[in-house]
């Protein structure tokens, strides 16, 4: 399980590879709240490498801010992976950043259901190549409260950015 050192250990090399690269992240946040941002801002030099970072809780904001597409909402959620998808390549497009990560997930204690029961998060990573775009998404069951979930959303998505940073794979 995660904790706050293994974040900020994370947010380090996340920083330090973004950094060496010159590349740069942002975010687009709904269960995290903003946490994501706040790991990596609270590493020196994160000036660097991260350009701002877009809470959006509600379906208004995915679609006012990220370009989420109602029909998206209305057919399949918030917490989905159509949803993750167009928040990370809404955020991709607004920030000019490499690489973006969004989150949506189901943190508790309540909320849930037989299909989305709480703890299940989406996540998708965006990545600017030479030619295109690519887009990776994944969905993860977390355990524990709600905090938990938060702290795990957290790692797993800086985690994954770590992992998406060329030289760092």
């Amino acid at each position: 399980m995660a904790d706050e050192t293994a974040i900020g250990r994370l947010a380090t090399d996340v920083v330090a590879a973004l950094t060496r690269e010159r590349l740069w992240v942002a975010t687009a946040e709904s269960c995290t709240g903003g946490w994501i941002g706040k790991a990596l801002t609270d590493i020196p030099g994160s000036s660097r490498c991260f350009g701002y970072g877009i809470v959006s809780y509600s379906f208004a904001a995915k679609r006012s801010l990220l370009g989420v597409r109602a029909a998206t909402l209305k057919d399949h959620g918030a917490v989905s992976e159509q949803t993750v998808r167009e928040m990370a390549l809404g955020v991709l497009e607004l920030s000019g950043a490499a690489i973006t990560v969004a989150v949506s997930g189901i943190a508790g204690p309540d909320g849930g259901s037989a299909d989305k029961p709480v703890g299940t998060v989406w996540f998708a990573w965006a990545r600017k190549g030479d030619e295109r775009v690519q887009v990776d998404a994944e969905r993860r069951r977390f355990e524990g409260g709600r905090a938990d979930v938060r702290m795990q959303t957290v790692a797993h998505a800086l985690a994954g950015i770590l992992a998406r940073i060329p030289g760092d794979g």
